[in-house]
């Protein structure tokens, strides 16, 4: 629970996913019976398939949760309806994913993945089929990507381009959301991107911040953090998300720790802290938050994806 006592908690360790001994079988009398244990480490089976060093992780309506594997160059798909894992290796026709960050939802099913080598965001079906890609000969480095469910169009960071790519349903390329700089709405190596409340949430990481850029009207962008050696201070910020509340949350990667923001900005408290146990992180990625406002955060170098469950209640802290 976090924070700890004597404050009143506001985020509850809700378990994890590794791989394969997530799904725990048992047998009935009508055979083979799967399930998912969101908290493992208590099973003996092997376990051939497990995650390596995931970077980012979506669920989808049918609680399917795909998490893109950089290590493994594939993307683990958590099929709990199917009570299996599965893994999905191709990018576009037979040639397989190389560096998979991103992922988001598509229309209809399926996902799109953002591969930094190869220099597109693959599409796979709702089976993990490849279907025609975005991007190629126009993307450099694309690394975080979201998807608008209402317009349909797909928000990119291009890494070394210095830029969001803004793709329409067709592929077209429509837009192009800032440059090189240090001013607000200026971007240094941007990598992770989410969306949330008209608002496009961007991790300006080698500029140590993240920025908030209204997509509609002519407002300014909002800048969250700054670089330091404190708490609620960002080095090499990477995952961001926002809850329900509008809440951030940011992934700092270099000091290990999620860090938690109110909607203006303010540090409301961390979680984290390097090592293996159970809130701690070694190196992590992204981050995203559902909409039963759990936090799911890619411990790249722990080789998990760690799940936290807000219990409410910060906003009003703030407050």
């Amino acid at each position: 629970m976090w924070p700890g006592e004597p404050e009143v908690p506001r985020y509850q360790f809700a378990g994890q996913l590794t791989g394969e001994e997530n799904f725990v079988r048992e047998d009935d009398s009508k055979g083979i019976v799967r399930f998912l244990a969101w908290v493992v480490g208590l099973f003996d089976e092997e376990k051939p398939n497990v995650l390596q060093r995931p970077q980012a992780v979506i669920a989808d309506e049918h609680e399917r949760i795909f998490v893109t594997d950089v290590s493994r160059a594939a993307v683990f798909v958590f099929d709990k309806p199917a009570g299996e894992l599965k893994i999905w290796e191709y990018a576009v026709g037979l040639r397989r994913f190389v560096a998979p960050i991103g992922v988001a939802l598509a229309k209809g099913g399926g996902i799109w993945v953002a591969d930094a080598e190869l220099q597109l965001v693959a599409h796979l079906d709702t089976q993990g089929n490849p279907q025609p890609p975005i991007g190629a000969g126009v993307l450099q480095r694309p690394t975080g990507i979201a998807r608008d469910a209402v317009t349909g169009l797909l928000y990119v960071a291009d890494t070394y381009a210095h830029d969001i790519k803004v793709f329409g349903a067709d592929g077209r390329l429509e837009r192009i959301i800032g440059e090189r700089g240090e001013a607000p709405g200026e971007f240094n190596f941007p990598t992770h991107i989410a969306l949330g409340q008209g608002k496009l949430y961007v991790t300006d990481t080698m500029n140590s911040r993240v920025q908030v850029i209204p997509l509609e009207g002519d407002g300014k962008p909002q800048v969250i953090g700054k670089r330091g050696l404190y708490y609620g201070n960002l080095v090499r910020p990477k995952g961001v998300g926002v809850d329900s509340e509008n809440n951030i949350y940011v992934v700092e990667s270099y000091y290990d720790n999620l860090l938690i923001f109110n909607e203006a900005g303010e540090f409301l408290m961390p979680i984290g802290g390097v090592g293996q146990g159970t809130g701690n992180f070694y190196l992590p990625s992204g981050v995203w938050v559902d909409s039963f406002n759990r936090v799911f955060v890619a411990d790249t170098f722990n080789g998990r994806v760690t799940i936290f469950q807000y219990l409410g209640g910060a906003k009003a802290d703030a407050e």
